[in-house]
């Protein structure tokens, strides 16, 4: 059971601690449990930084699927 809980969260998440620990070379479990202490002392800021990190993700991985389609014309 919790198996599968830990599953459907990591298939479900935005890639927003892996890409951030890719790009400082830290560990992603480092880089998960800062949100989660930091969300507990900074009454939710950083799930605030955390969505829109994950909308601008998003979008960068939406423009480059579009920028791949143009130039395979």
């Amino acid at each position: 059971m919790f198996q599968r809980i830990i599953t459907f969260f990591e298939k479900q998440s935005f890639g927003v601690c892996t890409y951030l620990a890719e790009r400082l070379n830290m560990s992603i479990s480092k880089i998960r449990l800062f949100f989660i202490y930091s969300s507990f002392l900074a009454v939710g800021f950083p799930i605030v930084f955390y969505i829109l990190a994950a909308l601008v993700l998003d979008v960068r991985h939406y423009m480059k699927k579009i920028r791949m389609r143009i130039w395979d014309v």
